[in-house]
Parts: structure tokens; C-alpha cells; sequence
């Protein structure tokens, strides 16, 4: 069995695709994912957060 790997998503993406992208790791809505990292972006740190995993997550090789 293959691992699971972390992507940054192209089919579901509104900027970057992170959220896009942890939703189809863990198998669950992307609109969950959003919803949570707007409500942590409040706070500053989710901002920077979201930028750090657009640039350290890999884009999806499923094009």
C-alpha cells in the first residue's frame, strides 16, 4: 500500500489550494477546512500560516 501524501490540490482551489488539498488528505469537505483556517486567520498567525503551506506544499501531480 502506497502512503498518503500531503498536495496542494488543482481541481479544488479558490486561491492556492491548501485547504483544497487537506480536505482530500483527510477526506473530508474543503468548505470544513476553509471555514476553520478563516476562523484561525482572525488571529494573524493563520495568515502566515496558509502562506508558509502554499509555498512548502508540493502542488498535486494529478493534473
Amino acid at each position: 500500500m502506497e502512503p498518503r501524501r500531503l498536495y496542494r490540490s488543482v481541481r479544488d482551489r479558490m486561491l492556492l489550494g491548501v485547504c483544497g488539498g487537506i480536505g482530500e488528505y483527510f477526506n473530508i469537505d474543503p468548505t470544513i477546512i476553509r471555514v476553520v483556517w478563516a476562523v484561525f486567520g482572525c488571529t494573524g498567525a493563520g495568515i502566515l500560516a496558509y502562506i508558509a503551506a502554499g509555498i512548502i506544499m508540493p502542488q498535486s501531480p494529478d493534473m
